[in-house]
């Protein structure tokens, strides 16, 4: 696939664009996060059909609103896939894709929440955000971002968030330190 493949709509349509074939790297935790979400959904029905049972109030209605408790519960702790190739960094939610270029960017930043997200934007207007822990919990996908954002750099297309990619990037290779020494035994 060439670069001209990646097409991307401006605005609100970006986010629904198709990555192209040919991933590169993509999140290694996220079945296994996946598979603790499910977990987590059927222990939370189980336990409240059990309690139900034993008081002597479990009904069909009852049953029904546990059962949408727990899908409830796995909608909010099913993680985005994120998935990276070369140009592109795609995040799949439940309902949707976002796409952004990433051999196109114009920002980074942090994210202001309760937790840590790092929002790239392209040139075309697609947005994505992206936990900063799957970057550091996955080398390729931290690679495949940072080859494309130092070239954005070097075109000068990336203006805003330099320093954030800096910051992050440091902290990844802190924590490749620390594994090295520890895999080692100099720690």
């Amino acid at each position: 696939m060439g670069r001209r493949d990646i097409r991307a709509v401006p605005g609100p349509r970006a986010s629904r664009a198709r990555p192209p074939a040919g991933t590169t790297a993509y999140d290694h935790g996220w079945a296994g996060d996946l598979r603790f979400a499910v977990r987590c959904a059927l222990t939370l029905l189980g336990l409240l059909l059990a309690v139900d049972a034993t008081a002597g109030h479990l009904a069909a209605p009852r049953g029904l609103l546990w059962t949408g408790l727990a899908a409830l519960l796995l909608m909010v702790l099913v993680p985005p896939r994120i998935r990276a190739g070369a140009g592109w960094l795609s995040c799949r939610g439940l309902v949707r894709e976002r796409i952004v270029r990433t051999d196109r960017l114009v920002s980074v930043r942090w994210s202001d929440g309760v937790s840590q997200r790092l929002v790239l934007r392209d040139a075309e207007g697609g947005r994505v955000e992206v936990d900063p822990q799957v970057l550091v919990a996955n080398p390729a996908l931290w690679h495949r971002l940072d080859d494309d954002a130092r070239a954005c750099v070097k075109r000068g297309t990336l203006r805003c968030g330099v320093t954030v990619l800096r910051q992050l990037a440091d902290r990844i290779d802190r924590r490749t330190a620390r594994t090295v020494f520890t895999i080692s035994g100099l720690e």
